[in-house]
């Protein structure tokens, strides 16, 4: 009878594939922006932040107009993708689903008028041309190349005997 050393059994961790990495990355980047969505000074006018609507002045670095429903939808959008990136499908999936929300998000600021109703999120010309950036970026990561398989993982299992 043999028996197997801790060494034997132990496999390396995975690496990561670009397409993780990128899924990874833009996980963390959502998750950050919605942290700071809400920390004074990186958000302008944060007592004026509003749970949705364009009503409110908040704005994210100055520049873009933020709203306690934004920020949860980028903090989602980071939990999803750190969470998405630990298969290289799930991060193309991520990546590609993402983006096309994004940039429906983009086409919908378009053709919305900022100071009505429908402009719930809220969007401005800044953030209709960062959801524009996003979405096609997500999407173009999304046909990363697959990273080609080696001979071992493509062959059969191996029979000894």
């Amino acid at each position: 009878m043999t028996t197997k050393n801790q060494s034997d059994t132990h496999t390396p961790p995975a690496k990561r594939t670009p397409i993780q990495i990128a899924a990874l990355l833009y996980g963390i980047v959502f998750l950050l922006v919605g942290i700071a969505g809400f920390i004074p000074g990186v958000t302008q006018n944060l007592g004026d932040l509003q749970f949705a609507g364009h009503e409110g002045h908040a704005m994210l670095l100055g520049v873009f107009h933020v709203s306690i429903l934004h920020n949860i939808v980028h903090l989602l959008f980071g939990v999803a993708g750190i969470a998405l990136a630990r298969t290289p499908g799930s991060a193309r999936q991520y990546l590609l689903w993402g983006g096309i929300i994004y940039l429906g998000l983009f086409l919908y600021g378009l053709f919305i008028d900022y100071d009505s109703a429908a402009n719930f999120v809220p969007l401005s010309d800044a953030n209709n041309w960062l959801h524009l950036g996003l979405g096609a970026t997500m999407v173009g990561l999304s046909f990363l190349p697959r990273p080609k398989r080696t001979a071992r993982e493509t062959s059969g299992p191996v029979v000894t005997g």
